[in-house]
This record gives structure tokens, sequence and C-alpha cells, in this order.
């Protein structure tokens, strides 16, 4: 009798565990694959935030880059009034060199000249300064950038939450099949199955790689622009100004090869992040239709 009772009983029971599996398996699906979107959406924002502070910090070293070019053209300009100012100096201070020419109009001559040159040569150093400003900005622009791009990547526990919502939607394939022949509706189970398996196509690592490219170009940003802050600073200073007009040439012209390095590396951050951005939506699209499909 108790044979009979239990063949009479085991489908219902079995049936019943089916149904408790295919119930948990949804269960997990809305618990391991919710929220995934907002969290996505504060990686979006920050690689978002980081695009602006890169492009400020590479706009800053384009500025210094054409800064420095205008300050030497000036100081070309500046170089041919001096040489010859010197000579006429020397012609007017020398008697025996002064008889055949008019020593009024040559001393007129060399204050109108002296006047032009003093100008350029305030002009140059404050080219120098504006040089070594917009240098020391992008350097800081570039060294928040590189810190923030090394944070904004996909963390552990996000990469976990992810891995398990893949596997809730396989487990929930599977009980699916079975809830179907058991009779039970799976419409919604279906669903969320088409929708929530793209996370299979998703490859998570291009956020990650955008977010090391930012990070190392920012650094190399900030150090080219520290260097070049500390040569364009040197390369303005009086004791230089005045000093071997070799050595400031030469330390004009690396600021300027400096700060349009730092400008070259800012740029490249500013990719890096824009296109981690465009990462980011692509992955937001895939949690958001997942989530709707859970409702």
């Amino acid at each position: 009798m108790l044979k009979y009772f239990a063949f009479f009983i085991l489908p219902f029971v079995t049936c019943g565990a089916y149904a408790d599996s295919f119930s948990g398996a949804l269960v997990d699906v809305r618990t391991n694959c919710s929220n995934i979107s907002e969290q996505m959406g504060d990686l979006k924002k920050m690689a978002g935030i980081n695009t602006a502070i890169s492009g400020v910090g590479t706009a800053a070293a384009t500025g210094a880059t054409i800064t420095g070019i205008a300050k030497s053209r000036v100081d070309e300009d500046l170089a041919e009034i001096l040489a010859p100012l010197a000579r006429m100096t020397q012609t007017a201070l020398n008697p025996a060199l002064t008889e055949a020419i008019d020593v009024l109009k040559q001393a007129t001559t060399i204050e109108r000249r002296s006047a032009e040159a003093e100008k350029l040569e305030q002009k140059s150093k404050t080219l120098g300064n504006v040089r070594t400003g917009l240098l020391g900005a992008s350097t800081a622009t570039n060294l928040a950038g590189a810190v923030l791009a090394s944070t904004n990547k996909i963390h552990d526990d996000l990469q976990q939450k992810i891995n398990n919502c893949i596997k809730s939607v396989e487990t929930l394939k599977s009980a699916t099949g079975q809830a179907r022949v058991d009779g039970l509706d799976v419409t919604q189970a279906q669903n969320i199955i088409t929708s929530c398996e793209k996370w299979n196509t998703v490859d998570l690592s291009k956020i990650n790689n955008k977010s090391k490219g930012a990070m190392i170009s920012g650094i190399v940003g900030a150090t080219t622009g520290a260097v070049g802050t500390i040569t364009s600073a040197a390369a303005n200073s009086t004791s230089v100004r005045e000093g071997d007009e070799t050595k400031e040439q030469n330390l004009n012209t690396a600021s300027n090869v400096l700060a349009g390095g730092t400008a070259v590396a800012g740029g490249v951050a500013t990719v890096f992040n824009a296109t981690q951005i465009s990462a980011v939506k692509k992955i937001i699209a895939v949690a958001e239709e997942c989530e709707e499909a859970l409702k």
C-alpha cells in the first residue's frame, strides 16, 4: 500500500521541488542583476569629470606652448634691437668716432631704441611668467586626472556582482526549461533571460584599460609639466636673462618642447577618458535593459 502511495505522490513532490527551484532562480536573478546600472552611472559621471579636467590641462599646456612660441619671437625682435643699439652706444661714447656724426640725433635714436627694447624685455618676461603659470596649472590638472583615473574603474565588488548576475541567468535558464515542461508560466523568466543574457557579450576590460591609459597619460603629462614649469621659471629668472644668452635660448626652447609634450599627453588622457564614457554607456544600456526586464 505504501509503495503505491509513494508512486502516486512522488510526481507532485518533484513538481513542487522544480517550482521552488524556478522561483528561487528568479529571486537570485533579481538580487544579483539589480542596481548595476546605478553603479555604472557613477563611473560614467567620474569619467565625464575627468574628461573635463584633462581637457583643461590640455588647454593650459597648449596655451603654454603658444605663449612660449610668442615669447621666442619677442626675444628675436629684442635681439635685433639690442645688437645695433650696443654698437650705437659704443659709437656715441667714443669721441674719435663721433666727430663726423650728429651727436644729438644719435642720442635721440639711442633713447628711442632703448625704450623699445625695454618694452620688449618686459613683454618677454611677462610671456615667460604666463608660460610658467600655464605649465603649473597643466601639471596640477594632469596629476588630478591621473589620480581620478586610477580609481575610476570596475572594482572587484562590482565585477563579482556582474559575474553573479551572469551565473544567476544561466541557472534561471536551466530552471526555466523544466518549469515550462511542468506547465508553469515562464514568460517573464524568458524575457529576463533574453535581456540579461546580453551581459555575456560585454567586455568589461575595456573600461579598466581606458582607465589605465588615462592614468598613465596623466602621469606623463604631470611629469613633463613639472619639469617644464621648473625649466620655464629658470629661463625667465633674472640671473639667466641677464647672463648667458645661449643658455636662456636653450632653456626657452626646452620649456616650449616640454609644454608641447605636456599638451600631447593631456590630449591622449582626454581621449582615453572620452572613450571610457562611450564604453560605460554601452554597458549601462545592457544593465538598464536587464533591470527593466526584472520589474
